[in-house]
């Protein structure tokens, strides 16, 4: 009796185990009930945008000597689920940045993942935020709005206000990617959809 309780009792923790190890096997969420229609078009845009590819460069600021000056930019839709897109984006032959758009209960999630060449994170990394209008423009299926959440504000002190904009331009096939600190421009890139 007690060898068949204990086979019992192993066999529903290993049931347990694996149920809890499978969280893709879960079925998949319902963007409209997670966030607003708008957010959820955004992310749905990002996933049909899976597997292509943009270039461009930096259009802000125009210094020379800015850490991304003169130097090619590439982003790739990479990984596409229902809970996922991750854009690796790389600056010259810096390949070190992803990055990554989630939906949440709580609306876009939208996170830079910065590594190592041997995969392992960066001190300064997973920073980002919550979708949400800026400047009384409210977001919309191909522009978003990300303001910085408590986790950036820690890591990050200077970052606190930080507000990063993604936009797709379905006309001109744009990626643009662009930054603001205290309600004034810090960084823009424009990218090309890749023949």
């Amino acid at each position: 009796m007690k060898s068949t309780i204990k086979l019992i009792s192993s066999f529903t923790l290993a049931t347990l185990i694996t149920a809890c190890a499978c969280s893709s096997c879960a079925p998949a969420p319902n963007l409209d009930e997670m966030m607003s229609k708008p957010e959820a078009d955004f992310f749905t845009t990002m996933q049909a945008l899976c597997g292509k590819t943009f270039i461009g460069k930096t259009v802000y600021p125009e210094d020379p000597n800015h850490d991304f000056a003169n130097k090619k930019l590439v982003a790739t839709v990479d990984e596409c689920s229902d809970r996922v897109v991750r854009i690796p984006f790389s600056v010259g032959e810096d390949h070190s940045r992803t990055w990554i758009i989630r939906p949440t209960y709580q609306g876009l999630l939208f996170k830079h993942d910065h590594r190592h060449e041997d995969g392992t994170p960066d001190r300064i990394t997973n920073y980002g935020g919550y979708s949400g209008s800026y400047k009384d423009e409210a977001v919309t299926g191909t522009k978003q709005f990300f303001h910085a959440d408590d986790f950036t504000a820690n890591l990050i002190p200077d970052a606190e206000s930080n507000v990063w904009m993604m936009e797709f331009k379905p006309d001109t096939k744009e990626l643009v990617y662009y930054l603001e600190r205290h309600q004034k421009p810090r960084y823009k890139a424009i990218l090309k959809l890749a023949d």
